[in-house]
């Protein structure tokens, strides 16, 4: 039996499913191991579901519906929260990106998180309207701690030339911010390459999005204005890899790439 709590169903579709799928397992007196068997997953996957750590997908909600004979109940739930917006998509996105082996990520606009300075951060955030800032640019950097740890996830970005354009913050922040990049760049485990203006039509002009390697798999994240979305669709990751690697053909090498960061960053003085 798993002691652990589900999540309050009130707070999102996939928290409802969560509830559901260790209501149901109780109901039929069936042990963890026993789901897990019939998923053809480890008995830590379901603790992970049950907890809201993971999220049901397609396949295994069929095989739930046909096992406990459920009136398509399990798949009927996922596709409803595959089409809304999931109110605690940061806090499960900033949970895998703490335990990611590999990040890549293409920024159309701005600096990505992770390689923000504290007066950037603020800057942005002041522009949103925070109501705490000094407590959400210590949530940034918190988050930023992943890549100084022992062990660093591979991080990959690509990363618009627009972004180094706007001097968010005024001249001074972006200068600082603009030398960050370039710190960061020279770490073993960071490769950040810029796509250039004169690239022209170019995938990354639909907008920024993330893909993220954890040990059960990859994730796409894809940002928006008010929140963002999180895909866990093997095919659909499959397709913003293979947009992250169509924007990296048309993105100049690492060295040149640096060297325009260097030419921008000289114009902020």
């Amino acid at each position: 039996m798993n002691i652990n709590e589900p999540p309050d169903p009130r707070s999102s579709m996939w928290a409802w499913i969560a509830y559901s799928l260790r209501f149901h397992r109780m109901q039929r007196g069936l042990t963890g191991d026993a789901v897990a068997k019939l998923l053809n997953c480890a008995r830590s996957s379901i603790s992970r579901l049950e907890n809201g750590e993971a999220k049901l997908d397609e396949k295994q909600a069929a095989i739930l519906d046909e096992a406990w004979n459920t009136g398509r109940h399990f798949s009927l739930l996922v596709w409803y929260a595959r089409q809304g917006h999931d109110p605690t998509w940061f806090k499960t996105f900033t949970g895998l990106e703490s335990r990611a082996s590999l990040t890549k990520q293409y920024s159309g606009q701005l600096i990505p998180a992770l390689l923000q300075t504290p007066a950037y951060a603020g800057a942005l955030l002041v522009a949103g309207r925070e109501k705490d800032i000094e407590a959400a640019v210590a949530d940034r950097l918190k988050r930023q701690s992943i890549l100084e740890n022992d062990s660093p996830p591979e991080l990959w970005v690509l990363l618009a030339e627009t972004a180094l354009v706007v001097a968010v913050g005024g001249r001074k922040v972006m200068r600082e911010q603009l030398a960050r990049l370039l710190e960061m760049s020279a770490l073993p485990h960071v490769t950040l390459r810029v796509v250039p203006n004169s690239a022209g039509a170019n995938l990354g002009l639909d907008g920024s999005f993330k893909i993220i390697k954890v040990k059960e798999g990859e994730v796409a994240f894809v940002e928006a204005p008010n929140g963002g979305r999180l895909v866990a669709d093997v095919t659909e990751v499959e397709s913003f890899k293979l947009r992250f690697d169509r924007i990296g053909a048309v993105a100049l090498p690492v060295d040149s790439s640096r060297t325009l960061i260097k030419q921008y960053m000289e114009a902020m003085t």
